[in-house]
């Protein structure tokens, strides 16, 4: 089975939400409802340079989305069987089978599953499963300006990458084992040690 894997360069994002608005704008997604959604980070601190005090502050974004990944929880959580895998390692949701009661949702560690109320079924990121059929790239990828969002093959990418980092806020990659790639801002090292937060919690969380 093939596996596509989505790669994201957190180094030149600029946090603009193209890629989000592109995803809701392609899958005309509702009030609440976020396949794609983009973290600011941000964190640090005053530090004293002799007399003077200078901003020791660090800041950077996440694109995140479904990770479709390979050991997928939701999927294993799901007792009606309604989401599955296809021919490209994509974890999809088959709504004539979901019966809306949110497993999925809740043992996911990425958020990436949103109940849709009026047809009572779960949805999720499909990767623009259909773009992918034609032979073209997800939305979200064609719509980032700064070209630091890709999709690609899962080990094509990892033979000149490294595999997802444990970079806040994203869960140990060992839970899921997610068909991702990141390159991590320079920052990312700052989070281990420094206080931070995620600055706009009410909107991706």
């Amino acid at each position: 089975m093939r596996q596509l894997a989505f790669y994201f360069d957190s180094t030149a994002c600029s946090g603009c939400k193209t890629c989000q608005v592109a995803c809701r704008d392609k899958h005309d997604l509702g009030k609440g409802m976020l396949w794609r959604r983009v973290y600011e980070v941000a964190g640090g601190n005053w530090r004293r340079e002799g007399e003077a005090w200078v901003p020791d502050i660090y800041s950077y974004y996440i694109s995140m989305a479904c990770n479709h990944c390979l050991s997928p929880v939701c999927m294993n959580s799901c007792p009606n069987k309604a989401l599955y895998r296809n021919e490209h390692g994509l974890v999809l949701v088959d709504e004539k089978r979901c019966m809306g009661c949110r497993y999925c949702e809740w043992t996911c560690p990425y958020g990436a599953l949103f109940y849709d109320r009026d047809k009572g079924v779960m949805t999720k990121c499909t990767m623009c499963a259909d773009y992918i059929e034609q032979g073209k790239p997800p939305a979200c990828v064609s719509a980032c300006p700064m070209r630091v969002l890709d999709a690609d093959d899962l080990y094509k990418i990892r033979d000149v990458l490294m595999d997802p980092p444990s970079m806040y806020p994203l869960p140990d990659p060992s839970i899921t084992n997610p068909a991702l790639v990141v390159k991590p801002h320079k920052d990312a090292v700052k989070a281990e040690r420094e206080k931070l937060d995620i600055n706009n919690r009410e909107e991706v969380v």
